[in-house]
């Protein structure tokens, strides 16, 4: 069946010839029924008086509509620009008054995706930014190592020094890469982490064994207090190297002959994990940014590392509902705490 499309203004004229031939044809039936021409003639005249009202009525509407979907039209093409405030629609009527909430509620969907879009788009530059500064030295380091050797010559002693340094160097952009993809996997929902129903003890032990033998090499004492049948929902696998990545910053900012403690606590909604150091501590003023990426501090540029570690345990920690808190005092040590939901 073909479908007829109709404009507002076909709409009311149609109506408005609905009306003319529904007033002749009740004329025609009063005459034929009394035969009276008076009456007749009250009833023109009275179905002339109503279609007159009903023709103002018409138009109104109308021009009512019309207005309305000029502002519609309006509003639209404002939001569709980009206008940050675009025109809002009042109008008392039950019907059109749901049409202009429905726009309001698009407008600011719109700008809730837009204001997405953008933090990404920010996110982004900054992590590209983030990476070619950190990929900068690294790379400037070996085409020197490079050059070096091709312009000059060397002994046998001198060339492995050289390629030692060069090894080094690859090392350390292989552990960024390797960090930099699993922070963007993580940031882009990529990896989508499992909680499951394990004990937390056994997900600890994961990470400490990555640490003995450097514990054991500075002659730290590590010390676990923990009960083995402590059953927290976590994500073993991710837990693990977020556990891993606080251990290995103890490890690697405690003086030799110093120890790491760690202490798992269940409470009443949270299983709380504290880990710590003897280290040289943190700086109250640095406290709130070392969980940024590729922050370090400017005191500790001369040890190994990249400053992805903690803000990689952050967004672990945080995807699985929990949080992380760091008390320290220069010259005392630290305690990183982390508290894991228990349902």
């Amino acid at each position: 069946m073909k479908k007829v499309r109709l404009s507002l203004s076909g709409i009311f004229q149609l109506i408005g010839a609905g009306v003319i031939l529904t007033t002749l044809v009740l004329c025609i039936g009063v005459f034929l029924i009394t035969q009276n021409g008076t009456t007749v003639i009250v009833c023109l005249i009275t179905a002339a008086a109503l279609s007159i009202w009903a023709f103002i009525l018409v138009r109104v509407l109308q021009n009512r509509l019309a207005h309305f979907t000029d502002d519609v039209c309006q509003t639209i093409d404002d939001m569709m620009q980009g206008e940050t405030s675009p025109r809002m629609i009042f109008d008392d009527d039950t019907m059109l008054d749901r049409i202009n909430h429905q726009l309001n509620r698009l407008y600011q969907m719109l700008q809730a995706n837009k204001k997405i879009i953008e933090e990404q788009r920010a996110d982004l530059q900054g992590m590209i930014s983030d990476i070619s500064h950190q990929v900068k030295t690294p790379t400037t380091n070996l085409k020197m190592a490079a050059a070096t050797l091709l312009e000059q010559e060397f002994s046998r002693e001198q060339q492995m020094e050289y390629l030692q340094s060069m090894n080094m160097q690859l090392d350390k952009l292989d552990f960024l890469m390797g960090a930099m993809i699993k922070s963007s996997r993580l940031e882009t929902g990529v990896i989508l982490l499992d909680k499951q129903q394990v004990p937390i003890y056994e997900t600890l032990a994961t990470a400490l064994g990555s640490i003995f033998l450097k514990a054991e090499e500075k002659h730290l004492q590590v010390t676990v207090d923990c009960p083995d049948n402590l059953i927290v929902p976590h994500d073993p696998k991710w837990t693990a190297e977020a556990l891993f990545n606080i251990l290995e910053n103890a490890v690697k900012y405690t003086p030799a002959g110093g120890a790491i403690q760690v202490t798992v606590v269940r409470w009443e909604a949270y299983t709380k994990i504290d880990i710590t150091d003897t280290g040289r501590g943190i700086p109250e003023s640095h406290q709130a940014a070392i969980f940024k990426r590729f922050y370090r501090e400017p005191e500790v540029h001369n040890i190994e590392g990249v400053g992805i570690g903690l803000y990689l345990t952050r967004e672990i920690i945080s995807k699985q509902n929990g949080r992380i808190k760091v008390t320290s005092a220069v010259g005392t040590g630290t305690t990183f705490t982390i508290f894991l939901p228990n349902d």
